[in-house]
């Protein structure tokens, strides 16, 4: 199967136009709307270091956090649409910024054109070794017996980790005080240091010293467990079912960005998701290969707005 997706990949870019296959000819500016060292972050550098190889250009790597991935985000619709400047984009800021903000400063479907999913990870409940509750349960319990002490961090507003401890408090009907970090690193560091005992966060900051029993997983809020956490069961598993935050990680390009150079960079993104090293890396920071065409990726986004829209309505959540 590998050998004959090889061998696809392959036919296609020779089918490409010359002005594809000439592309690129200067590097290219992959802007991550997250502060280095985060989830985002990690999926970037391994798809940079890579494509840079594919592609015989440097593939730069711009970090522009702030404000839950909009402002980087909104910086690439500015971009000349050449194929040049691409953006690291997640769930975060393809499906729940439209919604969650008042004026996002961009329309994922009519400012961007998408090139292909990479990876998908599920957020975790982590916390500091010394937190009395080991289980989601007693998490729930604590939470009832002092309403509104527990302090509770997430990564910034629109964020799926930020979302994710939302729809935590309204399923299990507790009341927490939320603590937002400018980015996962940010969580990580104070859950380490116990300036906050609860984190809804993503794996790859974290699993280094979760492994090191440095910082312990209570909850894995995917649909199965992480092959990387096999004893760290899912929030079904621990008396919430139906309670899952994925994040799903992709690339996308200016809209207008020519046809041509959108197949040749998903032929190449395609192609680096099947090698055995770059699975193993995506493995290694805790999520999923997740390889598609960019009308996958569109359809995805439009499903993924679907489910966090609706969640965001009922929650009243609002960024002016």
């Amino acid at each position: 199967m590998r050998r004959w997706a090889g061998a696809a990949l392959a036919l296609l870019l020779a089918g490409l136009p010359a002005a594809a296959q000439d592309y690129p000819t200067r590097p290219i500016t992959l802007i991550v709307p997250f502060p280095a060292g985060g989830g985002v972050d990690a999926v970037a550098r391994i798809v940079a270091q890579k494509l840079s190889a594919a592609l015989g250009q440097q593939v730069v790597i711009d970090n522009r956090g702030g404000a839950g991935g909009v402002i980087g985000t909104r910086a690439a619709v500015k971009a000349a649409p050449d194929g040049y400047t691409l953006v690291m984009a997640h769930t975060g800021t393809t499906s729940i910024n439209p919604t969650l903000y008042a004026n996002p400063g961009y329309d994922p479907r009519k400012d961007f054109t998408p090139i292909g999913l990479i990876s998908s990870t599920p957020i975790v409940i982590m916390t500091h070794p010394t937190f009395p509750a080991k289980t989601l349960g007693e998490l729930i319990a604590l939470a009832k017996k002092s309403p509104g002490t527990l302090n509770v961090g997430t990564p910034p507003m629109g964020t799926g980790g930020y979302l994710a401890a939302e729809l935590f408090k309204a399923t299990a009907g507790i009341d927490v005080t939320t603590v937002l970090y400018k980015g996962t690193a940010p969580l990580t560091n104070d859950l380490l240091g116990n300036q906050v005992p609860v984190g809804f966060n993503v794996l790859a900051p974290a699993m280094g010293n979760l492994q090191a029993g440095n910082l312990r997983a209570m909850a894995v809020l995917g649909p199965a467990r992480s092959s990387l956490l096999p004893d760290v069961p899912t929030a079904a598993e621990s008396g919430l079912p139906g309670f899952e935050a994925m994040l799903h990680y992709g690339l996308l390009a200016p809209a207008g960005t020519p046809k041509p150079i959108v197949a040749r960079l998903n032929a190449e993104l395609r192609k680096l998701l099947d090698s055995p090293d770059v699975k193993e890396r995506i493995f290694a920071d805790g999520g999923d290969p997740y390889e598609s065409t960019p009308e996958e990726y569109a359809a995805d986004i439009d499903r993924e707005e679907a489910k966090w829209s609706v969640l965001i309505k009922k929650l009243g959540l609002r960024v002016e």
